[in-house]
């Protein structure tokens, strides 16, 4: 699965003394041979700033774990780790001679917002993972575990850029990712299995149409099963499964389905059968079940089940976090 498309929406936060405010897109997408770098623009109250420095700051953190473990003698963020953290000074302005020329957005920004708005840029490293937010298990409310995005501006006394209490802002952003356009061959599945009381095997052969399929596409699976054997296959199962494995802090595997359909055909022995299934996995069918992987996820807006990742040449698997993949599962209940 991948993401067909951002959401070219730009957003304001504000600081809770309204000294700062940030403005930016929410969405930022890598297209595996580059990504789209984080522009907007810091809003400044002069009055209040008074002399103050500000900051803006790009954050890549992953977390696991409860947030309150400190009830357990261990520090809460002992289950959260940094993956990038970088900051910069954007009031009083630094001379930046690398950008010296503003994105199409800032432009209209600053245009709009005239004097009180200064231009802010970063650059992804190319070993950085995508947004991805693990809901929870049924017992484990408190537990969170995901991959977070932040821009934060706040403001500082002189040198120092330890943030002041009432002046910053968090705006949470998306690193999100699209596969590469070039298709492959559509995948294709086939087993036999053999019975100790039937000369003859049982053939299966699964097909899907295309390699790629975006969020919300239908997914054709065709069922091709040979029945060569003196048993009847009494039912047929067909599911999309979504694998998350949490690869920096532990092994948890989460393997759940995201689409099924239990078919009430049957193949008697002696015979073969042919038929295409179609599924449609969505993240409206899914919200109650725990465990799911999500593109993201942020505060008061939907987002879609996970796409698959995509692991970068000389990446350590680890760095990701977690990696996201599914798999077509086809299942038969074979009679005596």
């Amino acid at each position: 699965f991948s993401t067909c498309g951002p959401k070219h929406v730009v957003f304001k936060k504000f600081s809770r003394d309204k000294s700062v405010s940030t403005e930016s897109l929410r969405d930022f997408v890598d297209h595996c041979d580059f990504v789209d770098p984080v522009d907007g623009v810091v809003v400044i109250d002069h009055e209040q700033i008074k002399g103050k420095r500000v900051h803006i700051m790009l954050s890549c953190s992953f977390r696991y774990g409860r947030a309150d473990l400190d009830l357990v003698g261990m520090p809460a963020d002992s289950y959260r780790r940094d993956l990038f953290l970088c900051t910069r000074q954007v009031y009083p302005p630094l001379q930046d001679r690398e950008r010296s020329v503003h994105t199409k957005m800032q432009e209209k920004l600053l245009n709009k917002l005239g004097n009180d708005a200064y231009p802010f840029f970063f650059e992804f490293p190319d070993n950085l993972p995508c947004s991805v937010d693990l809901k929870p298990g049924p017992k484990d409310v408190t537990n969170h575990c995901a991959v977070e995005f932040e821009v934060k501006a706040f403001c500082s006394e002189g040198q120092d850029e330890k943030a002041l209490k009432g002046s910053s802002v968090r705006l949470a952003i998306r690193k999100i990712q699209y596969a590469p356009e070039k298709k492959g061959p559509p995948p294709c599945g086939e087993t036999t299995c053999e019975f100790a009381m039937s000369d003859k095997p049982l053939q299966v052969k699964v097909t899907l149409d295309k390699e790629t399929y975006y969020h919300s596409e239908p997914i054709n699976i065709s069922v091709d099963i040979t029945n060569s054997t003196n048993k009847d296959v009494n039912e047929i199962s067909v599911a999309v499964e979504q694998i998350t494995n949490v690869v920096l802090y532990s092994n948890d595997k989460y393997m759940k389905p995201v689409a099924s359909e239990e078919a009430g055909d049957n193949v008697p022995a002696g015979t073969s059968f042919k038929k295409v299934y179609t599924l449609l996995p969505l993240l409206s069918n899914n919200r109650e079940k725990r465990g799911i992987a999500l593109d993201g996820k942020l505060k008061h807006e939907d987002t879609n089940l996970a796409s698959t990742t995509i692991i970068k040449d000389e990446v350590l698997k680890e760095v990701l976090g977690m990696l996201v993949s599914y798999r077509v599962a086809v299942r038969l209940m074979v009679g005596g």
